[in-house]
């Protein structure tokens, strides 16, 4: 059954996909730069801060979004965060996913259960950005779900409730970091999910942190890009990758 905290977390989504929709078609539309908007800021947290979070949050810091790396030792995060500039800020976990409209996911994937376990009710309506991937060495059980069932329904069980992308897992960091906003043509990033409205909001996400979005389709579809698949670690443009995937816009 719905409740209310259900219905006001949709209201949130769609208004703040409303929102991007309405800065996308103005920043769009041939009126002179002068008259031109720039996107709404928009407070973004992040569960890690590694190479993934790091460097994807220091890219939505400097398009000048409010962001929030996050650990359980958040003073350790003080060097990082300077480095990003004023946008950036510290916390802990429950207060990154709090503080976010949005939530980036960028923990290690053998993390995903706790994470589950702490944070399942914060997290349920969020629009959540998935950038987890699951490696043998590293992640243990969670990786034999992987294998078994894909990463599109193991992160669906783990992150059960929240509007999820998969965004930002089909490279390494230093492939993102490298080519964030290049000029002769932006790299794709592939995406996946089966909300409208967080498909919306993460694909201008994708955009401010200078890459083009390609929507390849319902979240199941993230298995198409999941390390360890043929879509994994490529490096296209938004042409070449709506090819790859087979898909038309």
């Amino acid at each position: 059954m719905s409740t209310r905290s259900d219905f006001f977390n949709r209201r949130a989504v769609i208004a703040l996909a409303g929102g991007f929709l309405a800065a996308s078609s103005l920043l769009a539309s041939p009126c002179p730069a002068s008259a031109q908007a720039a996107p709404q800021p928009v407070r973004i947290g992040i569960v890690g801060a590694g190479n993934i979070g790091g460097t994807i949050g220091g890219l939505w810091a400097k398009a000048g979004h409010e962001v929030m790396l996050s650990s359980r030792h958040p003073e350790e995060l003080k060097g990082l965060v300077e480095g990003l500039g004023p946008k950036a800020r510290a916390g802990s976990p429950a207060e990154a996913i709090a503080f976010g409209d949005v939530v980036l996911i960028a923990v290690p994937y053998k993390a995903y259960p706790q994470l589950a376990q702490d944070h399942a009710a914060a997290l349920k309506g969020k629009v959540v950005i998935d950038a987890g991937n699951a490696t043998q060495a590293r992640d243990g059980e969670v990786y034999g779900e992987v294998q078994a069932n894909g990463i599109a329904a193991v992160s669906a069980k783990y992150l059960n409730g929240a509007k999820i992308v998969r965004a930002f897992n089909a490279a390494n960091y230093k492939i993102f970091a490298k080519n964030a906003h290049r000029q002769g043509g932006r790299m794709a990033i592939p995406i996946a999910g089966d909300d409208p409205a967080a498909l919306a909001i993460a694909s201008q996400l994708v955009k401010d942190a200078g890459f083009d979005p390609v929507e390849v389709g319902p979240l199941a579809k993230a298995d198409s890009f999941a390390m360890g698949s043929p879509g994994f670690g490529l490096d296209l443009n938004a042409e070449e990758s709506r090819a790859r995937f087979g898909v038309t816009r």
